[in-house]
């Protein structure tokens, strides 16, 4: 499993639950280290998130705070905390003197900076109709610090709409998500009654590598679009239910996630798929070399994701065994790719890629450049090794800032990512293709392949005649 390299910075040895003497007394709270909060209990961490008269709590606390503190309490429940400690210095500073009313003023704008970061940030806590009840609450408390000019009131109306406005989004988005597209075993072709020159493919629709790979970056950045902080934390409070034996009900489902993850495993089949139906052994070289193309041009792009899945599909076992195709290829381009995802030490070779488009984003002054997608599979098991190997409390009942501090920072990388202009035009046409041209079944991969290249052993001739009945009693 890919493991995340641990910075020492950041995580030490107090991450697996043992509390350091130098790190002060196991009951402090909450406690410091090199200036960075480590840990400390829920209820000191919710009053660090609550801005008084004379602070505000850096982005990053409120970023790291909200996408973790979900793990332990509703966020509905730690708005009405917020609200409880909002109101309380109200109340405090409500003398009726005109110093204190431009107290109330300055005290009632940070609230509202607050709250306008939660709900650009985290929006889709606000789906919650307890969250959106709360809210109003400590709307209408602090709208009377200013009454007279209302642009408080203006600033809760305007940030209420825009939250409404997403939430109404990602509803329509999830009413009509792709289906997932079935894998199909297209008889007629497999078998090769249907003419040659009747079959549409890759090559008929795109012969570019490169303008291919700017479609696949475009349908890379849209899917990545939807995916949220919450999201990805949905993950490990989902593995935390099971590993209880619980039943999480408010735990949503992460469609977008699966939607994703359904894209690579449909562009890993279709690659696979383009090879397999090509009858004639010239032009099924072509296709091969076609697509290690459109892999190196994924890379240069940056788009790690799309690279992985194309070569994933030319390693599956029905287009590996094409010997005497791949004979004919020229392969030291696609031995260039694989070195770059070679699995061995933790994926090193791609992490050093990862590095060096990160650094390059970072100096971009175009899109193009920015442009960072990776390979997702590999960034959700980083979240899902840091969870495991890190407790999220410590022996003294402080919750492990130290931990999500950590996944905080991975994620907000991936926020950072995500939020590239895409500078690539959609090609219909192509897109079209790509989304819902049939796809063939393992089992129908095999069999094509089969009968593009015989059996080489007996095994392969058994596999072969009970594939072949198989479909065709199937059709």
């Amino acid at each position: 499993m890919p493991q995340t390299p641990i910075f020492p910075s950041m995580l030490g040895s107090t991450c697996s639950g043992q509390v350091q003497p130098e790190m002060g007394e196991q009951c402090g709270d909450p406690v410091y280290q090199d200036g960075s909060l480590v840990s400390g209990s829920l209820e000191v961490l919710i009053e660090r998130l609550v801005p008084t008269l004379d602070y505000y709590p850096d982005k990053t606390y409120i970023f790291t705070f909200l996408l973790s503190a979900r793990i332990f309490i509703h966020p509905y429940e730690i708005l009405a905390k917020v609200g409880q400690m909002c109101i309380k210095q109200k109340q405090q500073l409500e003398s009726g003197s005109e110093a204190d009313k431009a107290k109330l003023k300055s005290f009632a704008a940070k609230i509202i900076q607050l709250l306008k970061e939660w709900t650009e940030t985290f929006p889709f806590d606000f789906q919650d109709e307890r969250a959106r009840k709360v809210m109003k609450e400590i709307a209408q408390s602090i709208t009377q610090c200013d009454e007279e000019n209302g642009t408080i009131k203006k600033s809760i109306s305007h940030m209420t709409q825009n939250v409404l406005l997403i939430l109404s989004t990602r509803g329509q988005f999830q009413e009509v998500r792709e289906k997932i597209r079935q894998p199909v075993s297209d008889k007629g072709t497999i078998l090769k009654t249907k003419p040659q020159s009747a079959q549409k493919d890759i090559l008929s629709v795109c012969s570019e590598p490169l303008i291919l790979a700017q479609q696949l970056t475009t349908i890379e950045l849209e899917r990545l679009g939807n995916i949220y902080p919450e999201d990805l934390m949905q993950i490990i409070s989902h593995m935390d239910s099971l590993d209880n034996h619980k039943c999480r009900s408010d735990v949503t489902k992460t469609y977008n996630l699966e939607a994703y993850d359904n894209w690579f495993n449909c562009l890993s089949m279709l690659v696979a798929t383009e090879i397999c139906k090509v009858v004639k052994k010239k032009q099924r070289t072509r296709v091969m070399e076609f697509f290690i193309d459109v892999a190196r041009e994924c890379f240069n792009i940056g788009n790690f994701n799309s690279m992985m899945a194309i070569i994933s599909g030319m390693n599956l076992s029905p287009v590996a065994r094409l010997k005497k195709t791949w004979s004919k290829v020229k392969t030291a381009k696609f031995d260039v790719l694989e070195h770059h995802m070679d699995p061995s030490s933790n994926f090193g070779n791609y992490r050093t890629a990862l590095q060096g488009a990160t650094q390059r984003s970072l100096s971009a002054n175009s899109s193009r450049e920015k442009i960072v997608i990776p390979v997702f599979n590999l960034f959700i098991k980083d979240i899902f090794f840091l969870h495991k190997i890190h407790s999220n409390c410590l022996p003294n009942g402080h919750i492990n800032f130290k931990k999500f501090w950590e996944i905080s920072r991975q994620i907000h990388d991936f926020l950072t990512w995500k939020q590239v202009e895409c500078p690539y035009e959609k090609d219909k046409k192509i897109q079209t293709y790509l989304l819902t041209t049939p796809i063939y079944t393992e089992e129908a991969l095999f069999l094509a392949s089969f009968e593009n290249e015989g059996p080489d052993n007996h095994m392969e001739k058994d596999s072969w005649k009970t594939l072949r009945s198989t479909l065709l009693n199937r059709a």
